[in-house]
């Protein structure tokens, strides 16, 4: 299991983000990733959500036109 890269951290928390010693420490690791934009992007959309939306949202309503 890998541990964390202190300094590293450290660094981002302090210089990156402009956070005090105490701040930093008082984050719990999920909060700092957050800060630091893990997850902050959004996954393509897939084939599959894809051909959920078209169920869902079809161009034509049934029984007119088709």
């Amino acid at each position: 299991m890998a541990g964390f890269d202190w300094p590293v951290l450290m660094r981002a928390g302090m210089r990156g983000l402009g956070l005090s010693p105490d701040a930093f420490w008082a984050l719990t690791p999920a909060e700092l990733k957050l800060l630091l934009g893990a997850g902050s992007g959004i996954a393509p959309m897939g084939r599959a959500r894809l051909d959920e939306l078209v169920a869902a949202f079809p161009d034509r309503i049934k029984g007119q036109g088709e």
